[in-house]
């Protein structure tokens, strides 16, 4: 059964809009390709919220991540093949089960439709067929149903440096194993800690992604913000100690909030 569309104009928090001032200086990055552990630029981090989300009810994820599928992050946008996109804009848990609230396009734009999917709904976005194969509080699975989408996504640019901009598309949207094995790399090894500075400016990977963070003392929350080829392809907020978040297919756990930094523990290979 599909889900119907409907036209919105008024985001929730979570949705890409609801944190579109926080992620506009980010859309001018280029994603340069240096190490994670650089920082730099004037661009101002999201701000901190003033009061603190209540606590995702879980379960952390429903359903199964299919292999060489798309993940769609919270907060953010992907681009698809077809010359559109799609957002994570909500996500709504009652203790049992998940849905998230999906909209059209890479990023944010008045009156796109938007719809309300649950774990194995089929779904047309794009001019494609996917199967939404898992739903989690900090992304969405979306397999591939026909050859042509899987072709286009899982096809290797010629060159794994980062350009900036548009032109890193196809190291940012993409399911080809080089890629994520060059994202990958970019980041600390299984167990070891990525720390990211409290209004620092952005840190950059070598695939074109660029961080920044925002912690709120007052609620011991954080805003992790990401950007790749000048889309926000996660905005993670109110963020707390022991929560998940993903960047380019690799988890992480929050498992420090100071005023200075959040320090991320990656937690898969």
């Amino acid at each position: 059964m599909r889900a119907v569309l409907r036209p919105t104009s008024n985001p929730s928090k979570y949705g890409v809009a609801g944190v579109l001032a926080a992620l506009l200086p980010l859309f001018a990055l280029t994603g340069c390709g240096s190490s994670s552990d650089e920082t730099g630029g004037d661009d101002p981090t999201p701000p901190p919220t003033t009061q603190a989300a209540p606590k995702d009810k879980g379960p952390l994820c429903v359903g199964e991540a299919a292999a060489d599928a798309v993940h769609v992050l919270r907060g953010g946008g992907f681009r698809l093949p077809g010359g559109g996109g799609v957002q994570y804009a909500e996500a709504t848990a009652d203790g049992t089960t998940r849905t998230a609230t999906l909209r059209d396009g890479a990023k944010y734009e008045d009156g796109q439709k938007e719809q309300t999917v649950e774990p194995g709904q089929e779904i047309t976005v794009s001019g494609h067929d996917y199967t939404v194969s898992q739903i989690c509080s900090y992304r969405v699975v979306l397999d591939p149903q026909d050859d042509a989408a899987k072709s286009a996504l899982a096809a290797a640019p010629a060159s794994l440096d980062s350009k900036g901009g548009e032109a890193d598309d196809g190291l940012c949207f993409t399911t080809a194993p080089s890629v994520l094995a060059a994202a990958s790399k970019g980041f600390p090894a299984k167990g070891e800690a990525l720390s990211l500075v409290n209004n620092s400016g952005v840190s950059t990977f070598p695939t074109g992604l660029s961080l920044t963070v925002s912690v709120d003392a007052a609620t011991r929350t954080a805003g992790i913000g990401g950007n790749c080829a000048a889309i926000p392809v996660a905005m993670y907020q109110d963020v707390r100690v022991g929560d998940t978040v993903e960047f380019a297919h690799v988890l992480f756990k929050v498992a420090e909030l100071t005023g200075d930094a959040v320090r991320l523990t990656r937690t898969s290979d």
